[in-house]
């Protein structure tokens, strides 16, 4: 991912994760490391990729989920943000189980295989766009997984998350998702009760995720245009996305959990960039979206979030029940569920402080790993993330856009190389005017 990578072709990228994944579909390849019947000191040497804020967080709660883990093995696209993820780690209170020296830095593009060589558990953080052959090769290797979300950014991608976490499966390796909503306490509480069913069915989802723009981070005169892509992933589709992939597939995620894991049939939808700065640093990606997801058996869905600076903020969903409707709001945390006239049903209610979701995602993960029963996020994480990706899809070609649409779309958001100048900033897409288009209407 770095400049001094040039000449990597997306084929080589993408081939170089086929043969580990039919390694591991023939259960060929490294086996995986049983920890059932080990002690809780017992070692455990955790490798991170993508040694930014959510990755350094991700290795501080690995160390804080269980007292056998040591940070092992750290990669990124650069040195400085390897150096800057262990200067924060060092900071930690187990900072004696950050055992990182320099033959375990790995900085430069696919440098996966060198890092799951060393470890035993592995965190991927970097750019959603590596995601899909990053897990395929940790699947591949043996190695028990902690995947940020979203997993993927495309239908290629898609596929292959599916087809890894099949092989994780088969192979009992745990597989966990960083839809970090997943593993709050108020959350699991209310969305155990409306799939009870208490409160009737559920007849629609209302979702938003209005914020503020994300940062920026100024070019500097030795930059490439690659680097200068990498450092502000964020604002550029082909490594994040888009916002509505990125940051609001936790909205989108949340409306699957309330369906029951059931997926749209199709979807529609408007987005556009209205607000930002035509500065190379903000990229391609549109700053408000609307999409409307239809259900084979009747309700339809929505999604609207939106990414402008001095508006109105809002992170909250409503679901409309048939026997009444409920709303919540994660960051209160207030959640509750009323009857058609207005009374009370069922609220959190809680005097335990509630549990850090970020450390939950950990603590489960490493405490499956120990008594021998994976958990395997698989399936559902990418469900969430394609009907993302198909509202990206609807936004940008103006068109309706099926689940098979998106499913079996041939479009790769990898580049065709890796040179790393020049590389312009791609052109905003346009409804009606924008390739590739679905074949679904």
């Amino acid at each position: 991912m770095s400049a001094e990578s040039a000449g990597h072709s997306r084929r080589e990228f993408i081939g170089s994760a086929a043969p580990a994944v039919a390694a591991g579909a023939l259960g060929l390849g490294a086996v995986p490391r049983v920890f059932g019947s080990l002690s809780a000191p017992d070692r455990i040497r955790v490798g991170l990729i993508g040694c930014g804020g959510r990755g350094t967080g991700a290795a501080a709660q690995a160390l804080d989920a269980d007292p056998g883990v040591v940070i092992w093995a750290l990669a990124d696209a650069f040195q400085d943000r390897i150096d800057s993820c262990l200067e924060g780690l060092m900071q930690h209170t187990a900072k004696d189980r950050v055992q990182v020296p320099k033959d375990r830095q790995f900085a430069g593009i696919d440098v996966a295989d060198r890092l799951l060589a060393e470890v035993d558990v592995v965190l991927l953080c970097s750019p959603p766009v590596f995601r899909p052959a990053q897990l395929a090769k940790a699947v591949a290797a043996g190695r028990h997984v902690f995947c940020e979300k979203p997993m993927c950014v495309d239908g290629p991608g898609y596929r292959s998350v599916m087809e890894s976490a099949r092989i994780a499966r088969e192979r009992r390796l745990a597989l966990v998702s960083g839809f970090c909503w997943r593993y709050s306490s108020p959350e699991r509480a209310l969305f155990g009760e409306i799939l009870s069913g208490r409160a009737g069915d559920v007849i629609g989802v209302e979702c938003t995720y209005l914020t503020s723009p994300l940062g920026v981070r100024t070019r500097k005169p030795e930059w490439s245009d690659l680097d200068l892509q990498l450092r502000n992933w964020q604002h550029f589709t082909w490594l994040s996305g888009d916002h509505i992939v990125e940051q609001a597939v936790h909205s989108v995620d949340k409306m699957a959990w309330a369906m029951g894991g059931r997926m749209p049939v199709s979807c529609y939808g408007v987005g556009s960039r209205f607000t930002r700065e035509e500065v190379p640093e903000r990229g391609d990606v549109y700053d408000n979206f609307a999409i409307l997801y239809e259900y084979a058996d009747g309700p339809r869905n929505t999604l609207m979030c939106r990414q402008q600076p001095n508006c109105f903020n809002d992170n909250t969903d409503h679901i409309t029940l048939s026997r009444g409707y409920a709303f919540i709001n994660g960051w209160g945390p207030t959640l509750w569920i009323r009857n058609p006239k207005g009374n009370p049903v069922w609220s959190w209610s809680s005097d335990a402080e509630v549990p850090n979701m970020y450390q939950v995602e950990h603590d489960e993960l490493f405490r499956s790993i120990r008594a021998g029963r994976p958990i395997n996020d698989g399936a559902w994480m990418a469900n969430s993330c394609l009907m993302a990706i198909m509202g990206r899809m609807a936004a940008y070609t103006g068109l309706k856009v099926t689940w098979e649409d998106a499913r079996d779309s041939d479009e790769s958001m990898l580049p065709a190389d890796w040179s790393p100048s020049p590389r312009p900033v791609p052109p905003v897409p346009k409804p009606g005017v924008a390739p590739p288009q679905p074949s679904g209407s």
